[in-house]
């Protein structure tokens, strides 16, 4: 499947930056699903699809530290740029990265 192309995404403002705690997330539902956005220690944003691919745990609970999330129910490491698990679990699925960007301190989600 294609990527969708940024130009042609419809961006919904889902809340200020600062509306997240450094090292932490919110839930925010789409009619896609739900999807986890985060905040890193160095004030980073990334989104993610709100489900492990190991379990399906809810990544938006998890503990994040560097520019990744630890699942959880079951510990996984899912690294917040890639949706790739890390370490031992490399290669094992993906949690989808949903588009986001950050305008005026504003945080935006892109849907086709």
């Amino acid at each position: 499947m294609n990527a969708p192309v940024k130009d042609l995404l419809v961006w919904t403002d889902v809340g200020a930056v600062t509306d997240i705690p450094l090292r932490g997330a919110r839930r925010v539902p789409t009619p896609d699903g739900d999807v986890a956005i985060f905040r890193t220690g160095d004030g980073q944003v990334f989104a993610l699809k709100d489900a492990c691919p190991h379990k399906g745990g809810p990544l938006s609970q998890g503990i994040v530290h560097g520019h990744a999330v630890t699942c959880p129910l079951h510990g996984w490491n899912i690294a917040l740029a890639t949706g790739q698990p890390l370490g031992a679990d490399a290669g094992k699925g993906c949690a989808p990265v949903a588009p986001l960007e950050v305008r005026e301190g504003r945080i935006l989600l892109g849907r086709a």
